[in-house]
């Protein structure tokens, strides 16, 4: 239950409601919109609030989510449940586009992760698509919603009928306006027109006796009138009963199409029904997006653990205007079930009440919340509230009577499971009669074991919480230096109201101030002063304890540590003393080994001297290899390293022989040689046309002047070219040029630049216009015209829906109504 009926206006969700309407892409999710509801279903709010989270993943993670066509085309579909009606064009048109739409998204959720967006994975199972529909209506209309010649037998053979009467027409119609311009009865400049849809020549109205026909109009002076040649009269008669005949094959093919579809038209409903869902899930995830809300942690029982809570609609405010939101923590449990928030107006106790309703209300209606990702949010029966002046001449209300109206309703039906928010508790009437009302009241809320926010200025209220069972007092905390608000919520103390501290600051006259503490008395103002000294020495020595205890979890860290580290190295000392000894014990047994060998040797070669010295030598050799292994390994590799530094040193000296040892004759003569690229060469880039010339190479890269162009590329990527082959290869380029060159001008001095595809079928007709414009871009010609004709307007249509393709084209118009209007389009290029 929500408590009163104005309930969303005061917490401000309905302008939640038009932020979230506005992201809507059509009025299936705006429809869905209106319909939001508060819900103290466990389950239902935990399934809108995941469809929402999980499309906000994919709003920032996902960049192939179809958002083509979101067209609400339930009322023609509603229509079309009635024997005999039938889809109008734009009606099928719109159908068709929104089809496609709801069968892109099925296919992206078909083609994520089986665990990937469970819940709105869950909601594609109730749709059923038809391939059938999709085939029926792709066989009548072209992707640009128009109908086709071949949607039907009898269609195509009218279309082609109009086709070749408006033809005949057309050329019979520059027959007869040349005929009167060389009579010289019309100007040489004037064009046909076109006059209630028929083709009519202006002529002056001194000859319009000359020309027999129907005169269809005058001009604004009376001097040229507009005249239909009688010969075509009968003609054009047979277009116009043609084009009744087309729109009655046309109906007759939607009819069908209608009763076809009808059958289906209940699947169909599911269908636009889910592509609604995904419009206004969409539209709460792209207000989440704004706001930066999250899906908090979501519990049974209700609870209110917040952290860095923000009221979105005052962050979108304060970001237009560059400031920051102070976020609001708050608790509400079994155990601190309600706080009665005390402090100076206009400090933030309202917007603090207001955050609190506003944000458990969209949590409960589906909508994610702006608070840390950390905190949790629990589920209410009951949300009532009490905020505002409720006065009622109509119901002879006082504001005092409204609140006690309020209050009436709270305890009569609220439980453990109701939310209550109460602004400015007990305000209205007489302070001590009020104040003794509201701390009645708030005792049996207590007793009831109600949960909420409560906000109050008296004294007696705040004596009440420090002593209940349940209720915690808190502050809105204020800079009494500075004397201004700081919007932070503290628990766990009452607030003073700063009523002589504020009004000394605006300036009120020190007498008056005098007065009024004389008449309410120092006691009562020194207890006020004495609160904010208490809550100022217990903001103090909290500070200390924080520090102390920082301090002391910082201590045990390094102890720790230093623990830690002590016991490391004493096991590494072990294990370095236990390496050292194995490696002494192989080293003495080594030794030993070498001794008992060379004793052996010496008594088998009965102490022969030069044979003792010898192997007195080795064993020399022996304790070096034992006691210097690894720098005579390094030795080695160095000594090798050197040695093959001198044998490439002593082959670069060689080859520096053999050359100056080589006939100066032949140092006289050049030869090219392909596999030696030096300075001054004429080279080629791999897989490049273009020649450079070498300007410096060393080793293994070279620099290479392409034209103005220096770079540094690698030998083996160069490829050297005889400067014969360079010369040749620019003799065939200029030719090859100058023949191009040559054709291109005589093409120019015969080409026309007008074309004419009247009378032709429409595929022929744009196969011609697509080899003229190829003409067009290669010759370099600026403007041009394509004579089409009007007719029922599909070769001007094709024509200009292949314009629309080519890049070159800059703009394309219909000639001026003298000249042809709609029936020759004016093409500029680029």
């Amino acid at each position: 239950m929500i408590y009163p009926e104005n309930f969303e206006a005061k917490i401000r969700f309905d302008r939640v409601r038009e932020l979230v309407k506005k992201q809507c892409l059509s009025s299936l999710g705006r429809d869905l919109v209106d319909a939001i509801q508060f819900s103290s279903s466990f389950n239902m709010v935990n399934r809108l609030v995941n469809e929402t989270n999980e499309f906000k993943t994919i709003c920032l993670d996902e960049d192939s989510f179809p958002l083509g066509y979101f067209i609400d085309v339930r009322q023609s579909l509603e229509k079309a449940r009635i024997e005999g009606t039938y889809l109008e064009l734009e009606e099928l048109y719109n159908l068709k586009r929104s089809l496609e739409s709801i069968s892109a998204i099925l296919r992206f959720f078909q083609n994520t992760e089986e665990k990937e967006y469970p819940y709105l994975k869950k909601l594609t199972g109730n749709v059923k698509m038809y391939p059938f529909i999709f085939d029926r209506i792709n066989a009548i209309i072209t992707k640009n919603g128009r109908i086709k010649d071949n949607a039907s037998q009898a269609l195509q053979q009218i279309r082609s009928s109009l086709i070749q009467k408006q033809s005949t027409i057309s050329k019979r119609m520059q027959t007869l306006l040349r005929a009167a311009q060389k009579e010289g009865w019309v100007d040489q400049d004037v064009a046909l027109s076109i006059r209630d849809g028929r083709a009519v020549i202006p002529i002056p109205s001194a000859h319009k006796r000359k020309i027999k026909g129907i005169v269809h109009d005058e001009s604004a002076t009376g001097k040229t009138s507009y005249i239909e040649p009688s010969e075509i009269v009968e003609t054009n008669n047979e277009i116009r009963e043609l084009e009744y005949a087309e729109r009655r094959e046309i109906i007759k093919i939607l009819q069908e199409f209608t009763a076809q579809l009808r059958p289906y038209i209940g699947d169909l409903f599911k269908a636009f029904e889910f592509l609604a869902k995904m419009d206004f899930i969409r539209a709460k995830a792209m207000f989440a997006i704004q706001v930066k809300a999250v899906l908090p942690k979501m519990v049974k029982t209700p609870t209110a653990l917040w952290e860095k809570a923000v009221h979105p609609l005052l962050y979108l405010t304060l970001q237009k205007e560059g400031r920051k939101v102070v976020p609001l923590s708050i608790e509400i449990s079994d155990e601190q079930r309600m706080v009665l928030i005390s402090g100076p107006n206009a400090g933030g106790k309202s917007v603090c009440l207001q955050s609190l309703g506003l944000m458990q209300y969209m949590f409960q209606c589906g909508l994610l919340v702006s608070m840390g990702e950390e905190s949790k949010i629990g589920i209410f029966d009951n949300i009532f509230m009490d905020m505002g002046d409720e006065q009622s001449i109509e119901n002879d209300l006082s504001t005092y009577s409204s609140h006690l109206m309020n209050m009436k309703h709270f305890l009569r039906h609220s439980n453990t499971d109701t939310m209550i928010l109460i602004d400015e508790f007990g305000s209205g009437t007489e302070p001590a009669l009020g104040g003794a009302i509201a701390e009645s009241i708030l005792d049996k809320l207590n007793r009831k074991k109600v949960r909420g926010v409560i906000t109050t200025h008296y004294s007696g209220l705040k004596h009440f919480a420090s002593e209940a069972n349940g209720i915690e007092n808190g502050a809105m905390l204020y800079d009494s230096h500075q004397m201004q608000p700081l919007f932070q919520l503290a628990v766990g103390k009452p607030g003073s109201s700063f009523a002589f501290e504020i009004a000394r600051k605006i300036g009120l006259p020190e007498d008056i101030l005098k007065d009024a503490t004389e008449k309410i008395g120092e006691d009562h103002i020194n207890f006020d002063k004495h609160l904010r000294d208490i809550v100022r020495d217990k903001r103090y020595w909290e500070s200390k304890r924080d520090n102390i205890r920082k301090s002391d979890k910082r201590l045990n860290v390094l102890v720790e540590q230093y623990d830690k580290e002590l016991k490391e190295a004493s096991k590494l000392r072990k294990e370095i003393i236990e390496k050292a000894k194995e490696e002494a014990a192989q080293l003495l047994n080594s030794a030993n080994k070498s001794i008992e060998k060379t004793i052996r040797e010496i008594k088998e070669n009965k102490a022969e001297k030069e044979r003792t010295r010898e192997i007195r030598k080795e064993f020399e050799q022996v304790k070096i290899l034992l006691t210097e292994g690894e720098l005579e390994e390094e030795e080695r590799i160095n000594k090798k390293i050197q040695k093959l530094k001198e044998r490439s040193n002593k082959t670069k000296k060689e080859k520096a022989g053999d050359e100056s040892k080589a006939p100066v004759a032949a140092k006289s003569k050049v030869q090219f040689n392909p596999d030696v690229i030096e300075k001054a060469d004429l080279v080629k880039l791999d897989n490049q046309s273009a020649v450079g010339e070498v300007i410096e190479i060393n080793k293994k890269t070279a620099v290479v002047a392409f034209g103005s162009i220096l770079t540094s590329v690698k030998v083996n990527r160069l490829t050297k070219v005889s400067r014969s082959q360079v010369k040749k290869e620019e003799k065939t380029y200029n030719r090859t040029s100058s023949l191009i060159q040559e054709k291109i001008s005589k093409r120019k001095l015969s080409f026309k630049a007008d074309l004419d595809v009247r009378g032709m079928r429409g595929e022929e007709a744009l196969q011609v216009v697509i080899d003229h414009i190829d003409d067009i871009i290669m010759l370099d010609v600026h403007e041009f015209r394509i004579l089409h004709g009007t007719g029922g307007g599909i070769l001007r249509q094709m024509i200009r829906e292949y314009l629309q393709t080519v890049d070159l084209v800059q703009h394309f118009r219909d000639e001026k109504i003298q000249m042809g209007g709609a029936g020759i389009t004016v093409v500029t290029m680029e």
